[in-house]
């Protein structure tokens, strides 16, 4: 894989991801946040840190990965900033995930949190809602606050 074909599959997991939002909610505006992709074998996620190395900077170590600040990557859901390469998981076998800033977060979860493939994760500092539908390689979450927020990145 070159780096256009990085920011290609980045492209393809959004327009996946959106096309899941779109299907499930009202949210066709809702913006891209975040991406994460999924990697499957040790390789691949070797391969994917190098790359994304070169078209980012990592701003966060997580347990999973690491996320990266890039280049702002245009895509269907407007620019993506912020991507995770994610440590090969038996839970992960989809391509990757996106998550989607929402304007009114309360409002989106009291409307969609009983509808199925809807399911609510809580954390320490923030909780999101995630979307699975098995007709779809990509998830989707909408997190309150959204991780630039949570990170205190600036929004241009």
């Amino acid at each position: 894989m070159n780096i256009n074909e990085l920011k290609q599959f980045i492209q393809e997991i959004i327009k996946k991801a959106n096309d899941l939002k779109n299907k499930h909610t009202s949210k066709e505006n809702a913006p891209v946040n975040y991406a994460c992709i999924f990697c499957q074998t040790g390789n691949q996620y070797d391969e994917l840190l190098e790359l994304t190395k070169s078209i980012g900077t990592i701003i966060k170590e997580t347990p999973t990965g690491p996320l990266f600040q890039i280049e702002p990557l245009n895509t269907v859901a407007g620019d993506l900033k912020l991507l995770k390469i994610r440590k090969p998981d038996e839970t992960r076998k989809e391509l990757g995930d996106a998550d989607f800033t929402v304007s009114n977060y309360s409002e989106f979860k009291e409307t969609h949190l009983s509808q199925e493939g809807f399911k609510l994760i809580k954390r320490e500092d923030f909780e999101m809602i995630e979307l699975i539908d098995s007709e779809f390689d990509v998830r989707v979450y909408f997190s309150n606050l959204p991780l630039d927020e949570q990170l205190k990145i600036k929004k241009n």
